[in-house]
């Protein structure tokens, strides 16, 4: 178990909570450790290797592979924008689960009363469906199940993240939540790019793929589920349950708490114009670039991504904790997410896709870091944070499945990924304004 250090409650912590407030619902004021931080680093590193390995390679690679069995040679070899379309429908069901999942399950982890504490129960079961579900997916023969297990597997990933993401707000102080919100943001990259590695040099079978990183999944989530402390909620403190008023949480007034919806909306534009940034690239580098060697090209650029990922959302993690500064991170992240896709809109080419690569990782490890930590501090109520923190998870999870089918129809209709990327561009530069209007964080 981490070793955690008291330190003086300043001025950068939450707000004092009223006298009397259940353990669960107070605001913390003790910092992390760096053993907890390792632990929830961890996890990070196998969810994100297993979410995104299969987005940018195994889930196209198989969907291209049952449309071209289904398809005469010829057809299969021009009819490409048939499985881009495939892809786009199974990622936006996909969507739709998240959409349910996320919400529902931070609303019940609020509720939950479990011995072992309120988020833990929740992950354990969001761990088990997700990597189940990949490992299942591996083996399927056809598109009707690509689908379905697709959908399982975020469905249980939405499950364990909405739990996970929980944490940050019940256990880090404000102060120190950009750093460990770095923590988050950083596997994402090193999880993407050793995945890939994985897939395409030791598991190069489609089920062995999907199996490697569902093992890595469970093998690196169960050290946070079994030593994290994770506080009880006695039954006691537990708001009295009506289905009505459950439901009703569901929907906060944007007009009684601006700053959450215009960090909601902030976060559902970016994550959209990054997602339509990177969902296809491995077509635009097949289709669009010509490039005979798109699958280790992927790579590289992934590489660079990652690179600037880690640098950007460990560094601008830390500074906005040290500046007491959240919004001009965001804003600065948006903006270099948007000037990134202008780049592979105008100048399709491989070397201005590397730099593309860079400006995409440096804005978007920025984004990851600073705004989660901005979005915990917008939160309306303390004893709902993993139902808010669900409402927000949404932003991240839903647009990453329904760009695919998005940017399909775009490119679909026009041809080409011109257009995909300038739109991509148009939704970084919405956000960037959205988030300029949260008054109560600087």
């Amino acid at each position: 178990m981490s070793r955690e250090t008291p330190r003086p409650h300043d001025a950068r912590d939450a707000p004092a909570v009223p006298a009397g407030t259940p353990e669960a619902f107070a605001e913390p004021r003790i910092r992390v450790g760096g053993g907890w931080i390792a632990l929830f680093a961890a996890a990070w590193l196998g969810i994100w290797m297993a979410q995104l390995t299969p987005i940018q390679l195994l889930l196209p690679l198989q969907i291209e592979s049952l449309q071209s069995g289904s398809a005469s040679a010829a057809a299969a070899s021009t009819d490409w924008i048939a499985s881009v379309l495939a892809f786009g429908v199974i990622s936006g069901l996909a969507g739709v689960a998240a959409l349910i999942a996320f919400p529902l399950t931070g609303a019940l982890s609020d509720r939950t009363t479990s011995r072992f504490g309120r988020r833990r129960p929740w992950m354990v079961v969001g761990t088990l469906v997700f990597g189940s579900s990949l490992a299942l997916l591996g083996a399927q023969s056809t598109l009707v199940g690509v689908g379905i297990f697709w959908v399982l597997a975020i469905t249980g990933f939405c499950v364990l993240t909405a739990a996970l993401t929980a944490t940050i707000s019940d256990r880090v102080p404000t102060s120190q939540r950009g750093v460990v919100s770095g923590w988050l943001a950083a596997p994402q990259a090193i999880g993407t790019i050793l995945g890939l590695i994985l897939v395409t040099t030791l598991f190069t079978a489609q089920f062995a793929g999907y199996l490697a990183v569902a093992v890595l999944l469970v093998l690196l989530v169960l050290p946070f589920c079994l030593w994290a402390p994770d506080a009880v909620l006695a039954r006691s403190a537990r708001a009295p349950f009506g289905v009505r008023s459950f439901f009703n949480g569901f929907w906060i007034s944007p007009t009684r708490h601006p700053d959450f919806g215009f960090t909601l909306l902030g976060r559902v534009l970016v994550n959209t114009g990054n997602a339509l940034g990177t969902a296809l690239l491995l077509y635009f580098l097949t289709y669009g670039l010509h490039d005979e060697s798109a699958e280790t090209d992927l790579i590289v650029l992934t590489l660079i991504y990652m690179v600037f990922v880690i640098l950007a959302s460990l560094g601008a993690g830390a500074l906005s904790d040290r500046l007491e500064r959240r919004r001009a991170f965001v804003f600065t992240a948006s903006v270099l997410q948007a000037l990134a896709a202008l780049l592979l809109a105008f100048v399709p080419n491989l070397p201005a896709a590397m730099v593309a690569a860079g400006l995409l990782g440096l804005g978007y490890g920025c984004f990851l870091s600073v705004d989660q930590a901005l979005a915990t501090q917008v939160l309306p109520d303390p004893a709902a944070r993993g139902k808010d923190l669900g409402i927000m998870n949404i932003a991240t999870a839903v647009p990453q499945a329904m760009a695919p089918l998005l940017g399909a129809l775009v490119v679909a209709m026009t041809g080409g990924f011109m257009a995909l990327f300038v739109l991509a561009a148009l939704f970084a530069a919405a956000g960037s304004v959205a988030v300029a209007r949260v008054r109560s964080v600087r």
